[in-house]
C-alpha cells in the first residue's frame, strides 16, 4: 500500500505540532518542511530527520515527492495556498478556517471535487475523545432531543493581527456543535460584539445560533478573560453534559436531570397554573480516549487518502463553518441576525 508523503507548510504556532503527529503516523514520510523563516522550518525539520527545508511554499506545492500537503499558515493565506496545492493533484489538510469567505471555500470544495483528491480541515476538537464520547451519547439516544448547546472559550491573548476574535475562537466550538448535529446548519445567525484597548478588530463577541425546533446555540469568545475557560453544555430532554476541556481528568460530566412542564387543573380557570416535575438522578464521569486528538486526525486523513472515504472533518465540514463565520460576521456589520439555509452533509466516523 502506498506510503503518503507530506510537505508542511508554517512552522509558527501549531505546525510543529502537526509535523511531529506526521512523523509517528503509519503508513507515511515527511518530504518537505516549510516556513518563511528559513531557521524555523529547519529547526522544525532537524528535530524529525527532514532533509528537505525550504522557505518557498511553492516549492512543497510542486514537488512530485509529496502527495499531501499540510498548510498551517495565517488565514489570509489558506485559500490561496490551498488553491495550488489543489490545482496541482495535491491533497489538502489546512488549518481552521478553510477560508476566509464562503465564495472561497466554496471554490476549494469544488476545485478538490474536481481533482479526485482530499480536501480536510484541521478541526481539531471533533477528534478529541471527550467530544467523541458526546457524539457518541447524542447518537445513542442518552442526550435525547437536544434542546441547547452553551459555550464559552475564553483567555487573555492570543491577540491576532490578521483576524477577529470570531474568526480565531469560534470556529472551535461551531466545529463541535456541528459534529454534534451532524451537520446540520442554523436557520439564522446573530452576533453582538466590541472592540477595546484600540484594536482594529472585535476582542469580544457572542454569537447566538437559531436552529428549527426550538434548538439554539450560543457561543462566547473572548480575548480579554482573566482565566482560560473552555466549557460547553450540552442541554437535552434526557440529559445534560458538561465538557470542561481545561479539567485535567474528569472533562465530561453527563448529569441525569431534567424538567417536565404540564398545566395543571382546568385550563377554562387558570390557563397560567404549570406543574412542573423536575427530575435529579445521578452524575458520571465517563472514561475517555485518551489518545492525542491530532494523531487520530492524521490517521484518519492518511487512511482516506490511501483507502478511499472522507474524513470527519472535510471540505464540507470546513464550508459549514464558514458559512457561520461569515454570517456572524455580516452580523456584526448590520447589527442584526442574517439568515441562513437549512441541510448539511454526514460525517465519517472517526478511527
Amino acid at each position: 500500500m502506498m506510503t503518503v508523503r507530506v510537505g508542511v507548510i508554517g512552522c509558527g504556532y501549531w505546525g510543529p505540532n502537526l509535523v511531529r503527529n506526521f512523523a509517528r503516523t503509519e503508513g507515511t514520510s515527511l518530504s518537505k518542511i516549510c516556513d518563511s523563516r528559513f531557521e524555523r522550518a529547519a529547526k522544525v525539520a532537524a528535530q524529525y530527520g527532514v532533509r528537505s527545508v525550504t522557505e518557498d511554499a511553492k516549492a512543497v506545492i510542486d514537488s512530485p515527492d509529496v502527495d499531501l500537503v499540510v498548510i498551517a499558515t495565517p488565514s489570509l493565506t489558506h485559500y490561496e495556498l490551498a488553491r495550488e496545492a489543489l490545482a496541482a493533484g495535491k491533497h489538502v489538510l489546512v488549518m481552521k478556517p478553510l477560508a476566509t469567505s464562503v465564495a472561497h471555500a466554496e471554490e476549494l470544495v469544488a476545485l478538490a471535487e474536481r481533482k479526485g483528491v482530499l480536501l480536510a480541515v484541521d478541526h481539531t476538537f471533533v477528534y478529541t475523545g471527550a467530544v467523541r464520547k458526546i457524539k457518541e451519547l447524542v447518537d445513542a439516544g442518552q442526550v435525547g432531543s437536544i434542546y441547547y448547546i452553551d459555550s464559552v472559550r475564553i483567555n487573555l491573548g492570543l491577540f491576532q493581527s490578521d483576524v477577529n476574535v470570531v474568526w480565531d475562537l469560534a470556529p472551535h466550538d461551531i466545529s463541535i456543535i456541528d459534529y454534534l448535529l451532524d451537520g446540520r446548519e442554523p436557520e439564522s445567525v446573530s452576533t453582538i460584539g466590541a472592540r477595546h484597548v484600540d484594536s482594529p478588530t472585535e476582542n469580544i463577541a457572542y454569537l447566538s445560533l437559531r436552529y428549527g425546533d426550538q434548538l439554539l446555540a450560543h457561543v462566547h469568545v473572548n480575548w480579554l478573560a482573566p482565566a482560560k475557560v473552555r466549557r460547553m453544555i450540552v442541554g437535552g430532554s434526557k440529559k445534560m453534559i458538561i465538557y470542561d476541556d481545561v479539567e485535567p481528568s474528569e472533562k465530561i460530566l453527563v448529569y441525569d436531570k431534567g424538567v417536565k412542564i404540564s398545566k395543571n387543573g382546568d385550563p377554562g380557570e387558570n390557563p397560567y397554573q404549570l406543574l412542573v416535575e423536575y427530575r435529579t438522578g445521578d452524575m458520571h464521569a465517563p472514561r475517555l480516549d485518551t489518545r492525542e486528538a491530532l494523531a487520530l486526525e492524521a490517521e484518519q486523513v492518511v487512511q482516506c487518502i490511501r483507502k478511499g472515504g472522507r474524513p470527519v472533518a472535510d471540505g464540507q465540514a470546513g464550508l459549514r463553518v464558514v458559512r457561520v463565520l461569515e454570517a456572524a460576521e455580516q452580523s456584526l456589520a448590520r447589527g442584526e441576525p442574517v439568515l441562513l439555509g437549512q441541510g448539511g452533509q454526514g460525517k465519517g466516523a472517526i478511527p
